[in-house]
């Protein structure tokens, strides 16, 4: 009986092996805060269209990773979301 030959020969890698996890990434890409950038709307409690953006369907805050958003302006929203919850406006 012949032996079997596995489909990885050794002369040949496949495309896996190739990368390396300590390469350097190519494809970085910048993402830009939709609330710094000119012409944005400002952030206030009492602007309760742009704070139902960034409110989840459950009502909780969502996360800068998800909305792009900057850390200043972050830590602004989630302020003027629960000052406008306290106010019973959301």
């Amino acid at each position: 009986m012949p032996k079997r030959q596995s489909g990885n020969k050794k002369g040949k890698q496949n495309n896996f092996a190739k990368l390396s996890i300590f390469q350097p990434n190519k494809y970085k890409f910048k993402k830009t805060c939709p609330l710094s950038v000119k012409g944005a709307p400002e952030v206030n409690y009492k602007n309760i269209k742009l704070l139902k953006k960034y409110v989840s369907e459950n009502g909780k805050i969502l996360p800068s990773r998800i909305t792009n958003v900057s850390q200043k302006k972050q830590r602004e929203l989630s302020l003027s979301i629960k000052r406008a919850r306290n106010l019973a406006l959301i």
